[in-house]
């Protein structure tokens, strides 16, 4: 049985592909999946990928992972990742690793979005690497997973 991460998408990423293209690129949330499926199928993974506008139900999510003993997690919490202690508090009760992922590279935008309130609990982070950095963020989870083996 294969190991599951979870991929959880925050606010305003279901519109990828059309809000902002220059900053976010063309590729849809649906991309994103299906780079994900793919690259956890390679890994010997198996993903549970969602997205929500609304931080409860991305908390619930992660007490999910939590309670089902997810592997990993990869987190996009768009705009939360900037403002949600509620979400940081959550991530704090994982024992999997955790991997902080943002499409485009928040350090050269504006100054607030380069505080993260995930990096506290995040095992490494991706950034700016379009999302590709999704698949680079399971790749990492992989190899993470075969050095605590």
């Amino acid at each position: 049985m294969a190991k599951t991460v979870y991929v959880l998408n925050g606010p305003n990423l279901n519109l990828l592909g059309t809000r902002q293209p220059e900053i976010y690129g063309h590729s849809t949330l649906g991309d994103v999946e299906k780079l994900c499926r793919a690259t956890a199928e390679r890994h010997g993974l198996a993903i549970d990928f969602r997205q929500s506008n609304h931080e409860g139900e991305i908390v619930d999510w992660i007490q999910k992972a939590r309670e089902q003993n997810a592997a990993g997690l990869v987190i996009n919490a768009g705009a939360y990742t900037h403002t949600s202690v509620a979400i940081l508090d959550a991530l704090t009760t994982l024992e999997a690793p955790i991997v902080e992922v943002h499409i485009s590279n928040i350090h050269a935008r504006e100054s607030f979005r380069r505080r993260s309130y995930i990096s506290h609990v995040a095992r490494g982070v991706i950034c700016g690497f379009g999302i590709e950095g999704y698949a680079l963020a399971l790749a990492g989870l992989a190899a993470m997973m075969k050095d605590k083996a």
